[in-house]
């Protein structure tokens, strides 16, 4: 009898744990909440607005984002296996991909490393490398994006706020 006991157990957990979702599907959950319009201040005090939208039945977020005196810049974010992928467009015509592992299916941060780009005939040409988004609460958030130009980093720091 204990033994059919153990056999159900273990086949309850394994059906279980394929049902449950991942950390990443959790996490891209998480940034599926931040749907609406968003808007703040850069470190220099400068405004900067932003965007979520999840799209294409829930599997992508778009986001808009509009930092004061720069052209729009609109990223895709969506699952990728054990991650969430980023790919990013900007004015500087090329396209860097980013990819963060969440630590957990509840993060308190995504960092999204650079992966590759499209458009970026060598990596030393400026682009967009990395970048840190930070769940503060549910109304507020904080951007780092990173800007590579050679071997220098240029991090440009939003300070987000949901739009009531």
């Amino acid at each position: 009898m204990s033994r059919w006991l153990v056999i159900v157990l273990l086949l309850s957990t394994t059906l279980f744990s394929q049902n449950a979702p991942s950390a990443a599907q959790s996490a891209f959950k998480k940034m599926a909440l931040l749907q609406g319009e968003w808007e703040g201040k850069d470190a220099d005090g400068n405004p900067v607005r932003t965007s979520f939208q999840p799209m294409i039945s829930g599997t992508a977020v778009m986001e808009t984002l509009s930092p004061s005196g720069m052209e729009e810049m609109l990223s895709l974010y969506s699952v990728d296996g054990n991650g969430i992928q980023l790919a990013h467009y900007c004015p500087t015509n090329n396209q860097p991909r980013m990819r963060a592992v969440p630590s957990s299916a509840d993060p308190k941060e995504l960092d999204f490393q650079f992966t590759g780009a499209a458009n970026l005939p060598d990596i030393s040409v400026g682009h967009q490398h990395r970048m840190l988004l930070q769940f503060e609460d549910a109304d507020h958030i904080t951007e780092t994006w990173t800007w590579r130009h050679g071997n220098h980093d240029m991090p440009m720091v939003f300070h987000l706020a949901r739009k009531k």
